[in-house]
């Protein structure tokens, strides 16, 4: 029997199954994870951002967890020799109502206690010649790094700290008892005294599975991505982001540099046809008839209707998501926007159409199901696995 069963080995996953083999010298543990490598999903697709927290109201956990989290990653990069960069962020306003809410991101980062700096058109353009706006917020802790190799990285430490990781191994039955839990894949089975499920785009499957009721369903929202050509890498110095609408569900599209030297704009935020499908065009049956038939899909889909519009127009029509980015940068051209992989968010939502912005867990006495890790959970991994770890009472 082991100590712990960790389901899902992306960050939070690895994170947490680290951080309780670090807490509990000795512990036995086993990782199970269906891909045949670490980090193949949300971990490997999203933008490589270290965030620093900007967004989030002051005192909310998602914006403690953040600073945290940013913090204790470049550590771990540091320790891990794990390439990263602090070239800071640019949100830039392009008109007088996004002024406005300039100034308001502003206040809320001073209350946050991040360092943030407003910084006029003539500074705009001087930090960032090919860069049009108004004016921005100049976010100086904020980097870029690859996660998959950070979750490389933690796949070792497990290793190192004796922990077991299984690949190529879907679970496909979970049973609680009163002093175990039992998990069944295809061929084998473990018994373990506590199991944490990290699963991101399945932890809805995997808590109904488990035998819980959960009131929400994961819905993938697309995130399509396009790469600008080498010759066009030196575009930006920084990151860029447009400043958020907080009518909006999601940030905007947005000129990202990357850890390997190139640089995407993206994303956009359309309904997925598969939840794990990232080509163009994926589909998936069984992944729509889940959404499909869960009426809290629908009552989002209404309520967000002229967005997704939008949205799904200007996935359909390269021009409309060239306009998005010109708005900042208007010498991005369409033969600029070459194709690139897309990343899949779980978004999780309740069943009266509400989109879940915060952590949502589901637990028994001898399980605890990650249900909803909201962005920028890549950047707090490390503190979200110091959490689950502080949850789980010790046996």
């Amino acid at each position: 029997m082991f100590d712990y069963c960790i389901i899902g080995g992306g960050i939070v996953g690895l994170a947490t199954a680290m951080r309780l083999l670090e807490d509990r010298p000795g512990s036995s543990l086993i990782l199970i994870e269906k891909e045949d490598a670490l980090g193949r999903h949300q971990t490997a697709h999203n933008s490589g951002v270290i965030h620093a927290g900007i967004y989030y109201p002051p005192g909310s956990l998602k914006g403690e967890l953040c600073r945290r989290g940013a913090e204790a990653t470049k550590t771990f990069c540091v320790e891990n020799g794990i390439r990263f960069e602090t070239c800071g962020k640019l949100l830039v306003a392009t008109s007088d109502v996004e002024m406005q809410r300039m100034d308001m991101l502003y206040e809320r980062s001073r209350q946050n206690t991040i360092e943030v700096h407003r910084i006029g058109e003539d500074e705009l353009r001087e930090r960032e010649p090919n860069i049009s706006g108004r004016g921005a917020l100049f976010v100086p802790s904020t980097g870029i790094v690859s996660y998959a190799e950070i979750c490389q990285a933690m796949g070792r430490r497990i290793g190192a700290l004796d922990g077991d990781i299984r690949l190529s191994t879907r679970v496909t039955g979970i049973r609680e008892s009163v002093d175990a839990v039992d998990i069944a894949a295809k061929n084998e089975s473990w018994r373990a005294r506590k199991l944490v499920a990290c699963a991101g785009l399945q932890s809805d499957r995997l808590a109904i599975l488990a035998g819980l009721s959960i009131e929400h369903r994961i819905v993938p929202f697309r995130g399509e991505y396009f790469r600008l050509p080498a010759t066009r890498n030196d575009i930006v110095r920084h990151l860029v982001y447009p400043i958020p609408d907080p009518a909006l569900p999601f940030l905007g599209v947005h000129l990202t540099r990357m850890i390997d030297g190139g640089v995407t704009v993206g994303p956009n935020a359309v309904i997925g046809f598969a939840r794990e499908g990232y080509p163009h065009l994926s589909f998936n049956l069984a992944d729509i008839v889940d959404y499909a038939l869960f009426p809290g899909f629908w009552k989002t889909v209404f309520a967000n209707r002229k967005s997704a519009m939008v949205e799904l127009r200007n996935s359909l029509w390269k021009r409309g998501y060239l306009e998005e980015c010109r708005k900042y940068c208007p010498s991005l051209t369409l033969s600029d926007l070459l194709p690139c992989e897309a990343g899949i968010r779980a978004q999780a939502v309740r069943s009266d159409g509400a989109l879940i912005h915060d952590f949502l867990f589901a637990g028994t006495d001898r399980m605890l199901h990650v249900c909803n890790a909201p962005s920028p959970a890549a950047t707090s991994a490390i503190p979200i696995a110091e959490m689950i770890v502080a949850r789980m009472r010790k046996p």
